[in-house]
């Protein structure tokens, strides 16, 4: 089954090159140049990643990531933009986006992050922790993607799940920065990196409940997971 990419563009004839080139490389794509529109069209069309330029008409790009991950926390976003600021790329990233490509590109360059994205296979998800566990005083069955406190069911994305099993597995030991990002993303680049950065303050935020859980930042090494 073709991966479906939905293909936010309102440059045309930058689009109509990106759009025939992906469908030549055997994805199915659904391009829209219309921010009030892509919604609609996520919804619809269902696609398995998201290919956002930021200045589009109506809705910006980080407006629509926003709203993508309202529907679909864990749903794959690259940012396609010409702006270089240092700070639309942290934005970028904040927002939950997984890459961030300046214009121009190649389609080389397209296709290798496409696949950086997508390559962590669903179906080995958590590998060797099937159960339920304690953390704290939360439940988390990493299978299942679900972190428990009470009657508070709280759905985790893949990475959020990734991250806070590998902090269970090495709890109270110090954990590289490297070796947590070829872990989770496969390599440790400064995308990834600040990918790394979101997810760890979403799960403090998560565990901030158990003021026993923490997670400290080791200032250029590392972090500790610090669970009493």
């Amino acid at each position: 089954m073709a991966i479906k990419i939905l293909y936010v563009e309102d440059e045309l004839f930058l689009g109509k090159i990106v759009l025939e080139s992906l469908q030549q490389r055997g994805f199915e794509v659904l391009m829209e140049t219309d921010g009030a529109r892509v919604i609609n069209q996520f919804q619809q069309f269902l696609p398995d990643i998201c290919l956002l330029d930021i200045m589009i008409p109506n809705i910006n790009g980080f407006e629509l990531a926003t709203a993508i991950r309202s529907i679909q926390e864990d749903m794959p976003i690259i940012f396609l933009t010409a702006k270089t600021q240092t700070e639309d790329v942290v934005k970028g990233f904040n927002l939950g986006g997984n890459d961030y490509i300046r214009k121009p590109f190649s389609m080389e360059e397209l296709i290798v992050r496409i696949n950086n994205v997508l390559r962590i296979p669903k179906t080995t998800v958590l590998k060797g922790l099937e159960e339920e566990v304690i953390i704290g005083q939360f439940r988390f069955h990493a299978h299942k993607q679900m972190l428990i406190l009470g009657k508070d069911i709280r759905k985790l994305s893949y990475r959020e799940s990734e991250l806070l099993k590998y902090f269970y597995l090495n709890a109270n030991e110090l954990i590289q920065r490297r070796d947590l990002l070829n872990h989770i993303w496969g390599n440790d680049s400064f995308f990834n990196s600040r990918n790394l950065d979101v997810y760890i303050t979403k799960l403090r935020g998560y565990l901030k409940e158990d003021p026993n859980l923490q997670i400290i930042t080791i200032k250029g090494v590392g972090y500790r997971f610090v669970a009493d």
